[in-house]
């Protein structure tokens, strides 16, 4: 029984960290989807195999994060890269998203022809034998790409939590499963949480240090309890004091 809840506390509190660090995922939908333009009416298939996608890289770095932190110097090295990603993501000004200067999305327009105008639903289409990709797939790519790089964030942080893969994932599945209602849900009002990002960079910073020290100053395992609520009182305050704000501002 008391194991049973120990694991149920460690999914709750994974789940939060995943569900609170997949709001950054929101904001790169709602600037990817304004970019290239991408109707309401399609943004549903590109948010069903975005998300199919997330689950599948996420199913690879979990499997290999279960493998590498079995190593306690690799731990304290995911540890101290969470609270520089965390301190980073504190003081470092914010630079707007602009999906033409990935590298990624230019070296696949380099090698393939994209379509100026979308083509319906489609990811790809053919015209006089020549393969074109669509507005649609590269806006798909660049948010493939998004999540990989948050994964390399998110994935360590919910280590410190639980060494258990099957509660990582479970974790991650349900935080990103919820994605697309999150998204449609919150996607005329991300501008009013301006103030989450230091929520999240506060995380970060935690999580970090119960990977790099904590969890070791606390005889092996910081208390999972304890953690929950400090990660739960840092995304809640941080939400209420960006609604608080943006409140302010419209009256």
């Amino acid at each position: 029984e008391v194991a049973a809840k120990q694991s149920a506390l460690e999914f709750l509190t994974g789940y939060v960290v995943e569900k609170s660090l997949a709001v950054d995922n929101i904001f790169v939908f709602v600037v990817v989807f304004s970019f290239f333009g991408i109707p309401l009416k399609y943004q549903h298939r590109i948010l069903f195999f975005g998300i199919l996608g997330a689950l599948i890289f996420r199913l690879i770095f979990i499997s290999l994060g279960s493998i590498l932190l079995q190593y306690q110097f690799i731990v304290i090295v995911f540890g101290i890269f969470l609270i520089l990603t965390g301190i980073k993501i504190l003081f470092a000004p914010e630079k707007p998203i602009n999906p033409e200067n990935n590298p990624i999305i230019r070296l696949f327009k380099r090698y393939f022809k994209v379509t100026p105008a979308i083509e319906g639903q489609k990811f790809f289409i053919r015209k006089e034998g020549i393969l074109f990709a669509t507005p649609l797939f590269v806006a798909l790519l660049f948010i493939e790409v998004s999540d990989i790089i948050f994964a390399v964030d998110s994935v360590p942080a919910i280590f410190a939590i639980t060494k258990e893969p099957l509660i990582v994932f479970t974790s991650n599945v349900f935080a990103i499963l919820g994605l697309r209602a999150m998204y449609f849900m919150l996607a005329g009002v991300v501008d009013r949480f301006k103030y989450l990002k230091y929520g999240l960079g506060l995380v970060l910073v935690f999580v970090g240090l119960k990977m790099a020290w904590l969890n070791e100053a606390f005889g092996g395992k910081f208390p999972i309890s304890w953690s929950l609520i400090i990660i739960l009182s840092i995304i809640s305050s941080s939400i209420i004091f960006s609604l608080i704000k943006s409140k302010s501002k419209i009256s």
